[in-house]
């Protein structure tokens, strides 16, 4: 274990999982920082193999107490809201990598505090991307996720298989299989950087290569006339993000000289994201003043809508939306979908009314349990639907064909 630096900054940290875990085992490498507190709803002795069980807490108070900055990194989104609303209250700072709490209730916390979702997952690495890109002088036309696979309907016996094999819970293998994990964090690129929908959940074209998915997506970014946030489907690129942007002519022979083609679509490449691994250039970033580098805006134009994977009976109970086999999650518009819940308010949810295959669930078809999450959650939508004549998002555009 490290000697203990007077001079380290008290870093605080939510959640006791995967990028928990391998983010405490991480930080013991830093003597600029030192992890003092671990919170968890757990019973701490059932939290055997964590790396550092001696930090883990159940007090909320003790976490704000013991940090200059609180890591939040549990995926869970009414808790998260809780937690996060008290440590903005106390002053902390909070980095996230949530992004599941962000398109659902964030921007309930923009303007009040420093919040900010950390490099490392998708959208920080496509909002660190975007700040690279402009300061080489591309504008960027295109925020894309890379995947390599996805079954909007998996079954549970290959989910079992994957989430043993994988080392993952069957709720993340879940997301990630199905889309949903997608969907949630190109929202929140969508919102967070000022970008459209080229149509509800996305185009996702099936290419080959980097070329061919620049070309289709910068060429629909063109057509729209703003940029967009999509992904593309490869077997062969490698399971990063990148950017599509434009440059000015005059340099177009000197781009070529770099490898970079003939345009007018440049792709910036980010070949990988290594999650906690990266967190601490967040912290760095916060620790050095400058500011965020991700949150969902204060007045989103996307959400990430629940649409039922089966039939869904009235009183039917769907525990946790994201993750299920109940729903998966749709990116759409909010000034189209004024009454969509989102998936991330899905949690021991009552359904009130039958819900058919492809559905989309409505706020009048569940009960949802009372929560400062659902509370934030109808005061973003009013501000949104206040604002929703700032964006270009139509019935037309949501009704595009696919590309592929």
């Amino acid at each position: 274990m490290k000697m203990r630096n007077e001079q380290a900054k008290r870093i605080g940290v939510v959640g006791t999982g995967f990028v928990a875990s391998g983010l405490v085992s991480n930080l013991e490498r830093f003597s600029s920082f030192e992890v003092t507190t671990v919170l968890t709803r757990r019973e701490l002795a059932s939290c055997k193999g964590f790396p550092r069980e001696d930090l883990l807490s159940n007090s909320q108070d003790r976490l704000i107490e013991s940090s200059d900055v609180v890591v939040e990194c549990s995926g869970d989104v009414i808790q998260a809201t809780k937690i996060i609303n008290n440590c903005i209250d106390a002053g902390l700072p909070v980095v996230t990598m949530n992004a599941e709490f962000h398109v659902t209730t964030g921007s309930y916390f923009v303007g009040r505090g420093l919040l900010t979702e950390a490099e490392g997952d998708q959208p920080g690495c496509l909002a660190a991307l975007k700040e690279e890109a402009e300061l080489m002088g591309f504008s960027p036309l295109v925020y894309s996720n890379v995947k390599g696979f996805l079954n909007p309907d998996p079954s549970l016996e290959d989910m079992v298989y994957w989430a043993r094999k994988n080392d993952f819970s069957l709720e993340q293998t879940v997301n990630f299989t199905d889309g949903t994990k997608l969907q949630i964090e190109q929202a929140l690129v969508a919102n967070g950087l000022g970008a459209n929908l080229a149509r509800e959940g996305m185009i996702g074209p099936t290419v080959k290569t980097l070329e061919e998915g620049t070309k289709i997506l910068g060429e629909v970014a063109t057509e729209i006339g703003q940029p967009i946030s999509d992904y593309v489907l490869s077997a062969e690129i490698p399971p990063g993000v990148f950017v599509v942007g434009e440059h000015g002519k005059e340099l177009r022979n000197d781009l070529r000289t770099y490898k970079m083609g003939d345009g007018p679509y440049y792709a910036i490449l980010r070949p990988y994201h290594l999650c906690y691994f990266e967190i601490p250039k967040t912290l760095s970033r916060v620790f050095a003043g400058q500011g965020k580098l991700l949150d969902n805006s204060a007045e989103p134009h996307v959400i990430v809508a629940a649409v039922a994977k089966r039939t869904l009976e009235p009183g039917t109970v769907i525990k946790r939306g994201i993750g299920s086999f109940d729903v998966r999650g749709e990116a759409v518009g909010i000034a189209n979908h004024p009454d969509n819940v989102p998936i991330g308010l899905l949690y021991n949810a009552r359904v009130r009314n039958r819900i058919e295959p492809g559905q989309s669930l409505k706020i009048s078809d569940v009960d949802l349990p009372d929560s400062l999450a659902l509370n934030a959650w109808l005061e973003i939508r009013s501000r949104s639907l206040a604002a929703a004549n700032l964006f270009s998002y139509t019935e037309e555009n949501s009704q595009a064909p696919a590309l592929s």
